[in-house]
């Protein structure tokens, strides 16, 4: 998603407005600084032309109502204000004032950002956060976005800040994204934003009649509000003859240094599960040059969330880049570096097992507490649990989704963060639902699958385009309604079903 700076139109000379429909968007510059001219209705709207969280072209991105839309992870900003109404953005785009000279439109001023919003009243005395993910942080920032000003704690059971989780299995581990890159904060921000973040600290118990957390080391946090965010744990893999530090999980930034550590000498690696992570492990460790096998008990990688056509496709994709499958099999021992199949094939040489065979919510604590659990924390559609003043989100939350009708958990990043931003507006009062549209978007070499909505089931997959071609629109239907769609090379259209998708729930 570049662009040549040169092909970019002077806004500051003036634009036809009749050349503007509705919804149109224009790249343009002003002296140095690229922007977008957007016509959304009668109104017209400026601001910065890329998306602060991975620097995508908003110029290709959907304006809806007066917000826009980015291409690539569908976060969400207002063409009013320029803040960051959805994550997976946190940060603002800046905006630009907008004249209209008879027929033309012209934009040569910057604007100031907006005021912060008002202080709040009746906001609870402390929030404890627990957890140090997406939704962990997303929801203390939204706290001090709103203008909370009492004492925020997040408790993290890692050793790291808050980092962009998704690129543990994908430009990290695969060696293109550098280590800087990765905190979704620098630390200053933290000092800055009067967060406390316990890191390498474990709340082992909640007391909901004295409203506080204890830790391990016997500190005791009390909370006005508190949100449990704490996640997912891999499904151990546990094989007879395995080494303890042989079988690598991918969950945390550590989990990932290891894995790339391992990977700096290794010649050949055994990825155990066909999950999104497992697949995304073996495309970085190919971005590596390392010979890699997959055993999955699946005939077809990933069929049971993106249907049996696009994920022969994935399996397809991954052999042409020199990956072996082993489809049906586990691992069945470890012997020194020789791993034995269930399927009677040994693998030789084995430097590197990494097993994606999927994650447990951790729900320890809110079962210890005595919250409702039902494969999942039980929320209700303002994230909060069945004790007044203590929300759930991420991984563990279960809700009622408006668009399938069912109460579903979804382990997806972006959605996450959206329900961390949420529980944060209701801890402060606002009574605001939860109804984002799930997102997540999985990377195999260089094609991106973005995949919006959620279909536990469904009667009939409807493909337009072709995957093989790397153009295509997958949708997911049960009794003629559509649940999802999964698109490659089509990021305007996955925006436009993420859009089709809320107003059918209104």
């Amino acid at each position: 998603m570049h662009e040549n700076p040169d092909s970019r139109v002077d806004l500051s000379a003036g634009v036809d407005v009749a050349q503007l429909a509705d919804g149109a968007i224009i790249a343009g510059r002003v002296g140095d600084d690229a922007i977008i001219l957007v016509r959304s209705g009668a109104e017209l709207f400026a601001t910065g032309a890329t998306c602060p969280h991975y620097s995508a072209l908003l110029a290709q991105g959907l304006v809806v109502g007066d917000t826009l839309r980015c291409p690539m992870h569908h976060a969400c900003f207002s063409l009013r204000t320029g803040e960051a109404l959805r994550a997976p953005a946190l940060d603002p785009i800046a905006c630009w004032r907008v004249e209209r000279i008879g027929d033309r439109a012209f934009v040569r001023v910057k604007l100031e950002p907006p005021p912060a919003h008002p202080v709040l009243r009746n906001e609870p005395d402390s929030v404890v956060i627990v957890g140090g993910g997406a939704a962990g942080l997303a929801a203390a920032e939204m706290l001090r976005r709103m203008g909370y000003s009492r004492t925020v704690t997040m408790i993290s059971a890692e050793v790291d800040p808050p980092c962009d989780r998704p690129n543990l299995s994908k430009d990290y581990l695969a060696g293109t994204a550098e280590e800087a890159w990765m905190p979704l904060r620098p630390a200053a921000f933290y000092a800055d934003q009067r967060i406390e973040l316990l890191l390498g600290a474990r709340a082992v118990a909640i007391d909901l009649a004295q409203r506080c957390v204890h830790l391990a080391d016997g500190r005791r946090l009390p909370f006005g509000a508190l949100l449990l965010a704490t996640g997912a744990e891999p499904v151990p893999l546990d094989v007879p003859g395995a080494a303890p530090s042989q079988i690598h999980a991918l969950r945390s930034f550590a989990d990932s240094r290891a894995i790339v550590a391992r990977a700096a000498a290794a010649r050949r690696a055994l990825v155990v599960g066909t999950s999104f992570i497992g697949l995304e492990v073996a495309a970085a460790l190919r971005t590596r040059g390392i010979e890699v096998h997959v055993a999955g008990r699946d005939s077809v990688p990933m069929a049971r969330v993106l249907g049996p056509e696009l994920g022969r496709f994935v399996q397809r994709l991954h052999e042409s880049n020199g990956v072996v499958f082993h489809p049906g099999a586990t691992l069945e021992r470890m012997d020194g570096s020789s791993a034995r199949l269930s399927d009677g094939t040994t693998l030789a040489g084995v430097d590197l097992v990494v097993a994606g065979i999927g994650v447990r919510p951790a729900l320890a604590l809110a079962e210890q507490a005595g919250l409702a659990v039902d494969r999942g924390v039980l929320v209700d559609a303002s994230l909060q649990t069945s004790a007044p003043g203590v929300y759930a989100a991420g991984d563990i939350a279960r809700w009622p989704d408006p668009h399938s009708g069912e109460s579903i958990r979804v382990e997806h990043w972006v959605l996450a963060q959206r329900q961390g931003q949420t529980a944060a507006l209701n801890m402060l009062g606002q009574r605001t639902p939860f109804d984002a549209v799930p997102f997540f978007w999985s990377q195999h070499y260089d094609v991106a699958i973005n995949y919006t909505g959620h279909a536990q089931s469904w009667d009939q997959i409807e493909i337009d385009g072709s995957p093989d071609a790397r153009d295509c629109r997958v949708s997911y239907r049960r009794e003629g309604r559509t649940l999802a769609v999964a698109t490659i090379s089509r990021d305007l259209e996955s925006l436009r079903a993420e859009q089709a998708m809320e107003l059918g729930r209104r």
